[in-house]
């Protein structure tokens, strides 16, 4: 009796937790990203190719493709636990990348064939914390250490989703629209054809800096996330909104904007890279005639992946992020704002009307998360909905509105600057008030002197 009365009780209770919308939500959030995972694996199948998920489990034995962005997830998977912890989770996965390079090697695999030589030990190692959590933890402790085995592999799936995400933008979209945004630009004074020879002149230096900077943007983001969540081993908890959480939903909704809004950038529609398929060979020489755009058909390889310019985004993401850090970080993430805009801009891979919607989509999103993870209230919507307001805007703006955009680039150059000028300042104005105040330290009565 006693024994089905504890097990009718742990039922409820565990239904009950089952009730609470913090669980319901975590839910609902798993079941939609697995969903979204077995579309985009079947849309890649579709074409012929590996999706997401089959990449994913490949790299549990094949050398991997990303094999800094594996141990950066490991990074993450790690602020759950202790620092003892971590360098045995760090030696075990350098361990057995060792292994696997020694059995590849002995039975006559190249060390870099169709990926890095090092990558499989972290993705083991996040697997294998994920196992402990399930078989040898409970309550609380499991959800954490569940928490940071998702918050790695989600980076990881981020990943893989954007590679099949380019590849659906060109397989489905055989037209782009640069020549709308190549007119449009003229009200901005063609920054992509400016910035480019400037950054031509300073090759191969500054050429090489930037690559890097734009290559290796997770970096820079990791680094950002891992001093957010330096507490969370001490705290047993996650702080309420950090950097990871804006990474990723502007990965999910950046895509769907590339699907209504296919771009290829300045390099191939005006420059070499773009081969017969381009327009002219201008960029970056000669900034391209104004003239009456349409759409013009283009290669099913090159992805259509310039409005908004997401790179853009995630360098605004990381500056804001980096802003309440110490002065060193700050510098950083300043640093990393302006290499990566002057790199999307150097080497003609987006024109400059895509950096002002990108800034646009950042300030949205992030003013949509801090808002909810503080509570909706009415300043919150106002923001988000007017930055959604301007977004939506911009979009309109560039594609039936480019011609007069170029005919009077005074007036909508102003216009454009005034628009993402507004939301900065509206997303300042907002969130300083949702800051919490620090405390006045209080100051020392006089004493009265002694006689």
């Amino acid at each position: 009796m006693a024994s089905r009365l504890f097990a009718r009780i742990g039922s409820r209770t565990t239904f009950a937790a089952w009730r609470q919308p913090r669980v319901l939500l975590w839910a609902v959030a798993g079941v939609i990203t697995l969903g979204f995972l077995i579309v985009l694996e079947i849309a890649a199948r579709h074409y012929g190719v590996p999706g997401p998920i089959t990449c994913q489990v490949q790299e549990v034995i094949l050398p991997p493709k990303s094999g800094w962005l594996l141990y950066a997830c490991l990074a993450m998977a790690l602020v759950v636990l202790t620092r003892r912890q971590r360098f045995i989770a760090v030696g075990i996965a350098v361990g057995i990348d060792a292994v696997f390079q020694l059995v590849r090697w002995a039975v006559g695999a190249p060390f870099l064939a169709d990926g890095h030589p090092f990558g499989n030990g972290a993705l083991w190692v996040i697997l294998g914390i994920a196992v402990m959590a399930v078989t040898r933890r409970t309550g609380t402790e499991r959800v954490l250490l569940l928490k940071g085995v998702g918050l790695g592999l989600l980076l990881v799936a981020g990943r893989k989703t954007g590679d099949t995400w380019l590849l659906i933008t060109s397989k489905t979209q055989p037209t782009v629209l640069d020549q709308y945004l190549a007119s449009a630009d003229h009200a901005l004074g063609n920054p992509s054809w400016l910035v480019g020879r400037i950054v031509m002149a300073t090759d191969p230096v500054g050429t090489l800096l930037l690559d890097v900077v734009y290559a290796q943007l997770a970096v820079g983001a990791v680094v950002v996330a891992l001093y957010q969540l330096r507490n969370v081993a001490a705290e047993r908890r996650f702080p309420k909104h950090h950097l990871v959480r804006t990474f990723l939903v502007i990965g999910l909704l950046g895509p769907g904007i590339y699907m209504i809004f296919p771009v290829v950038g300045p390099v191939f529609a005006y420059g070499a890279d773009g081969g017969h398929w381009a327009l002219a060979n201008l960029w970056p020489d000669l900034p391209p005639p104004v003239g009456a755009p349409q759409a013009m058909p283009f290669d099913g390889i090159t992805p259509r992946n310039c409005m908004p310019s997401l790179h853009t985004a995630w360098a605004v993401a990381i500056y804001l992020h980096s802003r309440r850090g110490p002065r060193l970080l700050r510098y950083g993430g300043t640093f990393w704002l302006i290499a990566t805009l002057t790199a999307t801009l150097g080497f003609g891979y987006h024109y400059g009307v895509d950096l002002v919607a990108g800034v646009v989509f950042t300030l949205t999103i992030e003013a949509a998360l801090r808002a909810q993870a503080r509570g909706w209230d009415r300043s919150g919507i106002q923001l988000v909905t007017y930055g959604t307001t301007v977004f939506a805007a911009l979009l309109v703006s560039y594609r039936w509105a480019p011609v007069e955009m170029a005919a009077h680039p005074q007036v909508a150059g102003s216009l454009l600057i005034a628009a993402m000028g507004s939301v900065i300042y509206g997303y300042i104005r907002t969130t300083r008030v949702w800051e919490p105040e620090a405390a006045p330290v209080p100051k020392p009565e006089p004493q009265p002197e002694m006689v």
